[in-house]
């Protein structure tokens, strides 16, 4: 194996692990916030699917490469490839989804002065979380065309019409379909993506304006503390901006490949590893904005001291 292949599957390696452990140890946080109904708020429900998409993307993208770099070729028969692109194809859009979803369920909660004595904040889970299962449905749909078009490396050697995708093919097409099909798979998440960048837009400019509001009232320590909603709006805004960073950066890779006719070595493997980077750094970065998730992983290295037992 060469220096390149032994660092290019160290770095599948690496992602795999602290994407898968990182996802399951935030989804299990939440899990034990759901069913005790400790602090659970509604943006949680979100985050939830949003773990689970990213769980779904590791396991899906980095596992097969991690195996496929560590010597196992040909791992996959068709009926294996085409599900594993599904379900990544699948849990990629629920993931762009469900952080869209999330920005829009910020900016009105926050857009609205009297949410809190109004069923302003009922009427807007409800709906978000029939977009949410809607959002898993269309790209249900949409991925079903990998069934179609995509197979197995092993035992199609003697077929010269496939594209290469490393341990999976896919069939070379006229332009036109070439375009009807990214149009198809693309349609959804650039709605999505308007939707995330419109609802960042209204959040920056809201808090941009109850900035302007505070610098007219007295600087106290009631004043200076920052309120849930806009610490729960920054770390918001603060995953967007992370998402809309890799998704370009995957986004562009992926247009690379789909137009070249013989993508490249290290095309195909830059192209992999960008869908990685979102669902790995994403539950550190939950993590490291929730104080909840925090004091959580906290709560048994604090034990009280000997001195304070005897004061009780």
């Amino acid at each position: 194996m060469e220096t390149s292949e032994l660092l290019v599957g160290m770095t599948f390696l690496s992602l795999t692990v602290i994407g898968i452990l990182g996802n399951f140890t935030l989804l299990y946080h939440y899990i034990y916030i759901y069913l005790t109904r400790c602090r659970f708020r509604s943006i949680d429900w979100v985050l939830m699917h949003l773990i689970v998409a990213n769980i779904l993307t590791v396991v899906c993208k980095g596992v097969p490469r991690t195996v496929s770099f560590l010597g196992f070729k040909d791992i996959f028969n068709d009926m294996g490839c085409k599900w594993f692109s599904f379900v990544h194809r699948v849990s990629r859009g629920a993931c762009i989804g469900s952080t869209s979803f999330l920005s829009v369920f910020q900016a009105i909660i926050i857009s609205s002065r009297n949410f809190r004595y109004s069923d302003l904040m009922v009427r807007t889970h409800k709906c978000i979380c029939c977009s949410v299962y809607l959002n898993w449905v269309i790209h249900l749909f949409t991925s079903s065309i990998f069934f179609v078009y995509l197979r197995a490396k092993h035992g199609n050697e003697s077929t010269t019409n496939l594209k290469d995708f490393i341990y999976c093919s896919s069939v070379r097409q006229d332009p036109t379909s070439d375009i009807l099909y990214a149009t198809l798979l693309s349609g959804p998440d650039m709605v999505l993506l308007g939707l995330m960048l419109w609802a960042s837009g209204s959040m920056v400019l809201t808090l941009y304006r109850h900035k302007q509001m505070m610098e007219y009232i007295s600087r106290t320590k009631a004043s200076s503390r920052s309120s849930p909603e806009s610490r729960a709006t920054k770390t918001i805004l603060l995953l967007v901006g992370t998402f809309v960073s890799f998704y370009t950066i995957s986004s562009l890779c992926q247009s690379f490949l789909s137009l070249l006719y013989n993508p490249g070595w290290s095309l195909v493997n830059m192209a992999e590893m960008s869908s990685l980077l979102f669902p790995t750094v994403c539950p550190f970065l939950l993590m490291s904005q929730d104080s909840r998730a925090s004091s959580y992983f906290k709560r048994n290295r604090h034990f009280p001291k000997p001195s304070d037992q005897e004061q009780n």
